[in-house]
């Protein structure tokens, strides 16, 4: 341990070393819970379960956040799209979830002001109006007034705001969060309270007995060695994948299920910041065909979307339709003066939600589907939860634990404990670092020393990224691929995808360094050409 200041101490970070984790999975023990997915809920309910002192095992197909729960718009958010639908009980619960998530992750999640300009003189008490009201839904857990400016003040804001026909703007607030880096928090966390947590290992069936779910067995992915991993209560919180479990559990016991998601596709582009070189977020609430447009600063890079497009099938690295592309940049063409350019993307990416339609819906209009969470139980107990979004996970991993209780799957204990339950790297003193600035050291927050203090800390290999980074996320982070460290501990592969190509070997060196194991090199770099692809254009040109 060491100490900040004169205060507090921090604990030496737990390691993650797979050998180990195996070594825990193949003892013969019965687990108080078992979640299978490694996504924001299901993280959130490993968390939640083992603050309260149950045992937990948690298991993830790949790595932790390798699906939607890494592909978000990076918004800690109440929701303003809902208030508009008149959804008031889900943004006040995200509201008071988004300033818990603040206060409990200070270094990953952060406040941000959003401004939307006008280009009517009726947009900015109208839409004023309805930012007023989010103001009091907040209430105490309020992250700053809303403001109604004049012309000049909303250009200060927005410095590259299309100046034709602007007449002002209203600035509010909201947050915004480095998700993928979250949820690696969230594992971490879970695991200095006991559970066991595991990428890479697909649980590959249920097991029942006596008509009841009492456990699973997965399967490690680098052996192909399977473990029997039993259970007083399994939680399915697979997001968009939910109903594959669902089913299996169903064949099981004879009962056929009906799917309760309907997958939408988002897409984001990243462009770097000189078309919007603020500190504020541009938000525009009503595009061409109705939908919201953000255009976010993050980590020294613009985040241009997001699209809200159905989808039937579940594939785990979708791909953009050229359409939502050619909407980004034509919307965003409509609010910047200089308008980005295919040839400016740095990075595409995209991902699914798991929205829950009703059982009468044929889900093909995603946008008029429940952004709430559903929580429910087969007749084997297997209890499944989706839908929600990021800013709820916690409220969402407190359902889950009552519907347990509910089925006396497990003694029921009080809720609230990680109400106040700072995460992995939590700094006792005020950040001073913007999210919206660079990734570096300061990103690791009360565990920059720990960074610092491995070799090859002063080895730069890109902007904010060194050697000990690397080592750091291989020997205390569940780094196993070259896709684990450039996708999820560092963001570069969301950021810029030429950078990270070039990048690869390097840090498949590391890699192979540290642990002994097959990167995926080229795995990733097939993976990577896909975030520059624009659907019906030639491929973009990559390093060698």
């Amino acid at each position: 341990p060491w100490t900040i200041g004169s205060m507090t101490t921090v604990a030496a970070p737990l390691p993650t070393r797979r050998k180990d984790l195996l070594a825990r999975l193949a003892e013969p023990h019965c687990f108080d819970l078992a979640v299978i997915g490694g996504g924001a809920t299901g993280l959130g309910v490993a968390l939640d379960a083992a603050a309260r002192g149950f045992s937990v095992v948690l298991v993830e197909s790949h790595d932790f956040a390798k699906g939607t729960s890494s592909r978000a718009t990076k918004l800690v958010h109440g929701g303003v799209r809902y208030l508009a639908q008149g959804n008031i009980a889900l943004v006040r619960e995200a509201l008071h979830e988004r300033t818990t998530l603040l206060h409990n992750a200070p270094h990953l999640a952060q406040p941000l002001p959003f401004v939307m300009p006008s280009y009517h003189w009726w947009e900015t008490p109208f839409y004023g109006v309805g930012l007023l009201m989010y103001d009091v839904l907040a209430g105490k857990a309020g992250l700053g007034a809303t403001q109604f400016l004049g012309r000049e003040r909303t250009l200060q804001c927005l410095p590259t705001v299309r100046t034709e026909g602007l007449k002002g703007g209203v600035k509010y607030w909201d947050g915004q969060f480095d998700d993928a880096r979250l949820a690696l928090a969230l594992a971490r966390t879970a695991a200095s309270h006991g559970a066991l947590l595991v990428n890479y290992c697909p649980a590959r069936e249920l097991i029942h007995e006596g008509g009841r779910v009492a456990g699973l067995v997965c399967e490690d992915v680098e052996s192909g060695r399977r473990f029997r991993v039993r259970a007083r209560s399994v939680v399915n919180a697979t997001g968009v994948w939910v109903d594959d479990l669902r089913q299996m559990d169903g064949e099981a016991i004879g009962r056929p299920v009906k799917p309760i998601v309907a997958p939408s596709q988002g897409v984001h582009i990243v462009v770097d910041r000189e078309f919007l070189p603020a500190d504020h977020a541009l938000m525009v609430p009503k595009t061409a065909d109705g939908r919201v447009l953000f255009a976010v600063p993050w980590l020294g890079k613009l985040i241009l979307g997001t699209t809200d497009s159905p989808r039937q099938d579940v594939v785990r690295e979708p791909e953009p339709f050229r359409e939502e592309v050619d909407f980004i940049l034509q919307e965003s063409a409509r609010y910047l003066t200089r308008a980005p350019r295919a040839a400016d993307i740095r990075s595409i990416w995209v991902g699914l939600r798991p929205l829950v339609k009703p059982q009468d819906d044929d889900g093909d209009n995603t946008k008029s589907l429940s952004r709430e969470h559903t929580v429910l139980s087969s007749r084997s107990g297997l209890v499944t939860v989706t839908g929600g979004k990021w800013t709820t996970y916690r409220a969402m991993a407190e359902d889950v634990l009552q519907k347990c209780f509910t089925l006396e799957l497990l003694p029921s204990r009080p809720a609230g404990i990680t109400n106040n339950l700072p995460l992995v790297g939590a700094p006792a003193q005020p950040v001073t670092h913007r999210i919206s600035e660079l990734q570096g050291l300061h990103s690791y927050g009360s565990e920059a020393r720990f960074v610092a203090d491995l070799p090859g800390n002063s080895e730069c290999l890109s902007e904010g990224l060194t050697e000990a980074m690397v080592r750091f996320a291989a020997r205390y982070e569940y780094a196993f691929t070259v896709e684990d460290m450039l996708a999820r501990r560092s963001r570069l592969l969301f950021l810029d995808a030429r950078k990270a190509i070039a990048l690869a070997p390097r840090i498949a060196a590391l890699l192979q360094d540290e642990l002994g194991a097959d990167p995926q090199l080229e795995a990733f770099l097939t993976l990577a050409q896909q975030y520059l692809h624009i659907p019906g254009e030639q491929a973009l040109d990559f390093p060698e």
